[in-house]
């Protein structure tokens, strides 16, 4: 039998009319947890430009929702990181040819309890706080008392292998031969990092920077010793100046059709950028909104 392409884009959920007036297709769209809080509100705003698609949207992590997609149940794929080449291969072997949209920016932000008196860090010091064998154990290590922290101990706040996240921090800041530190708190979703960072005197953690609240802390990033140190904001990210900034991805199978193409063109035309601006994100179209 030959494979079906995803039936999930155009699954027909009959409301009555005998003339199929008052059907909806459901489009399925899965994967990154930094990307769902703007893959909801996209999907909320798209509800009143066309009433007759629905988009059911779900986390699970980026790895989560490219092997949904890969795999033809769900027609679209949230990511973080850009699929590897064993998912592309895996892809292929199962008769799909994946099609990258970029659809906007992050500057992943490193996170601080409120109390934590670091407002600089460089890469390295990164490495050494969060990679395998690096000697940073303490806050006293860089220098510094963390009020409420009695203990000294830095608590890694990471997030789980399958995570798009996780995923670029290691090849952004651990780099290809440095694995993570065991013993990390390796979180669910992006909202879970920053909530328990804001609740724990020792702790550190990354994620984007849209969840970022006012109760925590967020130091600027040094690419290396002396050189400049930049804010994570939607400008740095999109110029490129910060050094922990990356795409965001969204990923079908094929080049979309029907439904999915007409809504994958609505995210990237200026109302769908302008979502992705007011979510805290980088529009990966350059947009002036209201």
């Amino acid at each position: 039998m030959k494979r079906i392409a995803p039936l999930v884009a155009l699954a027909i959920a009959a409301c009555g009319g005998a003339n199929g007036r008052d059907q909806r297709a459901v489009i399925q769209n899965k994967g990154s947890d930094t990307l769902l809080n703007v893959a909801q509100a996209w999907a909320e705003a798209y509800a009143a430009v066309n009433p007759n698609v629905a988009v059911a949207v779900t986390g699970g992590g980026s790895g989560t929702g490219i092997s949904a997609m890969i795999n033809g149940t769900v027609d679209i794929a949230n990511a973080s990181r850009k699929m590897r080449e064993s998912e592309i291969e895996a892809a292929r072997g199962n008769g799909v040819e994946p099609i990258e949209f970029i659809v906007g920016y992050d500057a992943l932000a490193v996170y601080l309890h409120e109390d934590n008196p670091i407002e600089v860090l460089t890469l390295s010091q990164l490495q050494d706080i969060y990679g395998e064998g690096g000697p940073v154990t303490k806050w006293s290590d860089l220098g510094v008392e963390v009020p409420g922290c009695g203990s000294d101990e830095i608590v890694l706040v990471s997030r789980q292998n399958n995570s798009g996240t996780y995923v670029y921090f290691k090849e952004a800041v651990l780099g290809d031969d440095t694995e993570y530190k065991l013993g990390s708190r390796d979180m669910h979703g992006s909202k879970d990092v920053v909530d328990l960072v804001e609740n724990t005197p020792c702790a550190i953690g990354y994620s984007g920077l849209a969840y970022a609240t006012e109760y925590v802390g967020i130091p600027c990033i040094a690419a290396e010793e002396g050189a400049d140190c930049v804010e994570p904001t939607i400008a740095t990210a999109v110029e490129g100046s910060y050094p922990i900034a990356r795409p965001l991805m969204m990923y079908t199978a094929g080049e979309p059709q029907g439904a999915v193409k007409e809504y994958m063109d609505w995210i990237l035309s200026a109302e769908g950028q302008c979502v992705i601006l007011e979510r805290g994100y980088a529009p990966y179209v350059e947009t002036e909104c209201p």
